[in-house]
């Protein structure tokens, strides 16, 4: 047992410094003091199952990888407050690491069990033991930023809060000024807007310089008329602790060029306007929104195309993370998928028909990377009068010129043809039901493929509501239907992780022999094929893999207390993604998700080994829940 100032000591370093009156007391009698001089291993592989934890309390210790390579050993130094090795101890397994002492060491040693029941007691262990991949992560996300920042443009950070933007006080009036007088304030004041408010001050309206243009001069209105009649209802707000990024993706979402901040109490508390963001990108935010939306044609939309891979270029410069990136990604290309839809809608009449058009796969997820091909159809209904034969023809003659032109614009063919001009894929709302229940029913090695594609789906445009009709229809089929479940779990593990038994990593060679790991096909595709399985279990229908696993933490099955490694895990491997698709379309490649394990620096190579381990973990959770 050590003193109660030895004790004292350790809680000055975190995650101690936060630790539980309860659990202080639980730890201090279960600590002992050990030394150890210069260069004496404490932990190592061949020392089998970790029998103890380690804190750092004098000198360092450094830890290394076994290989017999020394260019591809992994080394790292801790330093006093650190401790290991965390992941043997919760595991019950050998270290995967050597421990020696840098220098000589005090150290206070726990053992396994103690340890264990301390992450029982104390919420602030678990959750630092928890958020060992994170850090890592945020680690290599400033290397990668770092990296991209040579090249870009020095900006502020994307996460800045708005309230750091905001450079000078709103100018607000009431809903009866009238509209002259609020045109005069914004000439004496310089602003591009004039905010209208309520007696507590909370934004009610919007005018701008563009309102003034159209809606006054142009519309008629007399300028002694109240500004009520011509300010934009209800205005986009956002609240003063979001983040230049959700500013960002707000103006980008609805093609707007201010937004409201408001205090947490809903008060004004300044503007944020496109130019204010400028600086932080190259690309304006709605420049990108308004080009695609007075796009007349599918060559222009290509332009805007080059726009969005700049403007993640620069993101990624800023250290955004990939579940924004993607999100990111996904809103803009769903932009252009509406302006083709709109375009071709002028050569086609579809009025009388009832009709969505429908993404699948990443798209459906709100997943998308920078490299992406086409997974799309349409659901529609037919009416007494209709003629089926002919409404579906004229759909999928419809379908046929958006997917040529989505090809043009550089989302290309779908080679498995999953697309809308497939009379496979335009289908009637009762024909997508029947086919659920037909895959679900009968899950032979065709229909859980189609489950995997499928299942991800989402509206784009039309009505939305037949789209909400085939989920509930998806629900209630797979919901408790134990025998599909645990079949698509299984189609789940068909994929390992390409870890390996005496070198780290399992490998395919390139046309040079070169070895890589294919990032989707043996990473990301693990995370999202699990989500699924847990989601559809519990009857979710939430889009993105990292909601799914969230949703469904708590739920029978569900990922518990490791929600977030494995969330940090796929993110980590989506942004590798996104890195490598970035590199190979900046020199004229597809983007292809291939990862050069000898090209990756220390860092990354450990992190992407722990994102493997946290794969197979997953995997390993749905071999258990369907006894697989």
């Amino acid at each position: 047992m050590i003193t109660t100032d030895t004790l004292s000591k350790v809680r000055t370093y975190p995650p101690f410094d936060q630790l539980e009156d309860d659990a202080s007391s639980f730890l201090q009698p279960k600590l002992s003091e050990v030394t150890k001089p210069e260069g004496e291993v404490i932990v190592s592989p061949q020392q089998g199952a970790a029998r103890s934890i380690f804190i750092i309390i004098e000198g360092k210790v450094r830890a290394t990888s076994p290989t017999t390579d020394a260019s591809e050993a992994e080394e790292w130094t801790l330093s006093p407050g650190e401790f290991f090795p965390i992941r043997a101890v919760t595991t019950h397994q050998a270290s995967a690491y050597t421990f020696r002492a840098a220098q000589p060491c005090k150290l206070l040693e726990i053992d396994a069990a103690s340890f264990q029941k301390l992450l029982e007691i104390s919420p602030v262990i678990s959750r630092h033991c928890n958020n060992y991949l994170a850090r890592l992560v945020s680690e290599s996300r400033k290397q990668l930023q770092s990296q991209f920042a040579q090249q870009a443009v020095e900006s502020q950070s994307l996460n800045t809060r708005l309230q750091d933007l905001v450079k000078r006080q709103a100018i607000a009036v009431t809903e009866n000024t009238p509209i002259l007088d609020a045109i005069r304030i914004m000439g004496d004041e310089e602003t591009g807007s004039v905010i209208v408010v309520n007696h507590q001050q909370t934004p009610i309206g919007l005018m701008t310089q563009t309102d003034v243009v159209r809606r006054v001069i142009l519309g008629g209105v007399y300028l002694q008329n109240s500004i009520a009649e011509v300010m934009t209802v209800p205005p986009a707000v956002l609240q003063q602790s979001a983040t230049a990024y959700d500013a960002m993706l707000a103006m980008a979402a609805h093609g707007i060029r201010h937004l409201i901040i408001v205090d947490d109490g809903g008060k004004l508390t300044g503007v944020i306007s496109e130019r204010d963001l400028f600086a932080l990108q190259r690309v304006g935010l709605g420049q990108v929104r308004r080009k695609i939306e007075k796009a007349e044609n599918a060559f222009e939309l290509k332009s805007a195309m080059r726009d969005i891979q700049h403007t993640v270029f620069n993101m990624l410069a800023q250290g955004v993370g990939a579940e924004q990136l993607t999100r990111f990604i996904s809103t803009l290309n769903d932009a252009i998928t509406d302006r083709v839809l709109r375009l071709n809608l002028a050569k086609h009449d579809l009025k009388e028909i009832q009709w969505t058009w429908l993404a699948f796969g990443s798209e459906g997820r709100e997943e998308q990377t920078l490299s992406t091909d086409q997974d799309n159809g349409i659901v529609y209904l037919v009416g007494a009068e209709q003629d089926a034969s002919a409404l579906k023809a004229r759909l999928m003659a419809f379908a046929l010129d958006v997917n040529n032109d989505l090809d043009t614009v550089g989302f290309p063919l779908c080679q498995g043809e999953i697309m809308a001009n497939n009379p496979k894929w335009c289908m009637t709302l009762e024909e997508w039901q029947d086919c659920f229940r037909h895959w679900i029913r009968e899950p032979h090695p065709d229909a859980l493929l189609n489950a995997t594609i499928f299942f991800d789906f989402r509206a784009l445009f039309g009505r939305f509501d037949l789209a909400e009709r085939m989920a509930e229809a998806l629900t209630r089929e797979s919901h408790n239907n134990s025998g599909f479940l645990r079949m698509l779990a299984s189609n789940a593990m068909s994929a390992t992780p390409p870890l390996g038994v005496i070198r780290d990593f399992q490998t395919e060679a390139d046309e040079n022999g070169e070895p890589f790991i294919d990032l989707k096909k043996f990473g990301a595709r693990i995370f999202v094929d699990a989500a699924r399985v847990m989601a559809l279990a519990n009857g979710i229908h939430t889009p993105s893999t990292a909601t799914r696993l969230r949703d469904t933490s708590q739920c029978k099955g569900g990922t518990g207390a490791d929600t977030e490694a494995y969330i940090e895990a796929f993110h980590f491997i989506q942004l590798m993604r996104l890195r490598l698709q970035h590199l190979d379309l900046k020199d004229g490649g597809v983007g292809n998700n291939r990862i050069y394990i000898k090209r990756l620096n220390q860092l990354d190579r450990r992190i992407l080994k722990e994102a493997f381990k946290q794969a197979k973990n997953l995997q390993q959770r749905l071999k258990l829940s369907y006894q697989l």
